[in-house]
């Protein structure tokens, strides 16, 4: 178990390898729209393998010849996985390249082509649907298909995952490292995004995990901001009362907790004590995103994974199948239900 990031409940007693090949790891993203046939952005539906998401958006600038910045995507996704993700490119009056041409290295395929009138933004995805294969399975065959149910009847706690904060954290270091330096130091606008979404993540992890450890990750607490199931709206509840309490109980709302920046904080004076208290060492970074632009967020504490289903194959292995919301990641369900490893094409960017 991660001590950064606790699970909910006793830590699982079985263990399983992951990411053994690129399909044990299939990411489906699902954008929630149909481009709408015109416009000055092509928009491209591409499926992937060993490359990141900023890879594919440099080959997609070069066949174009348009500038990284006029290259849109929704989310990041992983290079060590089988991945499908949308694109847009603003050609505004250039040719159409063929975008067949793509698919000569065999790392990419187009699946679908069309024209909309505006660039495509980062969150602006439905979700994603997960197919994964956890092979070498070990553990007791009862408990894990307890720890599933629980899963899907309950959901997990909402942690950025490991993908966020790089190999061996080597991403979330960097980013202290040029925090520190009050960003002295002349980042891309992709190496910028990555160090401050990574710093933003951290401070989040940290007050989920305290929330994991007290019990309460999916209870709503006096003066906490909550967020409706699958939505962007939000209230703050200053007063607890029975229905806020029976809808967090049924899913329909979560508790939320703040993704760092500029802004009033919706929360109440009890909450805001306590993250004062859970972010005394991190106050140097808590100013630093202020002055880096960011503006004051929320996210669910909690995630519920949607048409959650699992098979147990004779060959040791572990089928899922599930869908996410945007921005939530599929190794905080794997870390509820066992302590996996990576294969050999462990690592990733990103998955959101």
């Amino acid at each position: 178990m991660n001590p950064n990031r606790p699970t909910a409940g006793a830590a699982p007693d079985s263990d399983a390898l992951i990411r053994q090949c690129a399909e044990d790891f299939e990411v489906r993203e699902v954008l929630g729209f149909d481009p709408d046939g015109t416009g000055e952005h092509a928009f491209l539906h591409l499926e992937k393998r060993g490359l990141n998401t900023a890879d594919l958006a440099q080959r997609l600038s070069e066949l174009s010849g348009v500038p990284l910045r006029d290259i849109g995507y929704s989310g990041m996704k992983d290079r060590n996985a089988l991945t499908s993700q949308w694109f847009s490119v603003g050609l505004a009056g250039r040719p159409e390249p063929d975008w067949r041409r793509l698919e000569a290295s065999g790392e990419v395929s187009v699946l679908a082509a069309g024209r909309h009138a505006r660039k495509l933004r980062r969150g602006v995805h439905r979700g994603n649907r997960f197919r994964l294969t956890l092979r070498e399975l070990r553990g007791d065959r009862d408990a894990l298909t307890a720890r599933l149910e629980a899963v899907r009847a309950s959901g997990v706690p909402n942690y950025f995952g490991e993908q966020r904060f790089g190999r061996d954290g080597a991403t979330l270091a960097q980013a202290r490292q040029w925090a520190e330096r009050r960003g002295g130091r002349r980042l891309s606008r992709h190496k910028r995004g990555l160090y401050l979404s990574a710093l933003r993540a951290h401070l989040f992890n940290t007050l989920l995990a305290e929330r994991v450890r007290a019990g309460t990750w999916g209870q709503v607490l006096p003066g906490d901001v909550c967020v409706l199931q699958g939505t962007r709206s939000r209230f703050a509840c200053e007063q607890l009362d029975a229905d806020i309490a029976r809808r967090a109980a049924d899913g329909d709302l979560h508790p939320a907790l703040p993704l760092w920046g500029r802004g009033q904080p919706q929360q109440g004076a009890e909450r805001l004590a306590e993250q004062a208290r859970l972010l005394a060492a991190e106050v140097g970074l808590c100013d630093f995103l202020e002055a880096a632009g960011l503006d004051l967020d929320y996210r669910p504490a909690r995630v519920l994974a949607d048409d959650f289903c699992w098979r147990f194959c004779d060959d040791d292995c572990l089928r899922l199948e599930f869908s996410l919301g945007a921005g939530s990641y599929a190794t905080a369900v794997l870390a509820q239900i066992t302590q996996y490893t990576q294969g050999d094409t462990a690592g990733g960017d990103g998955g959101d």
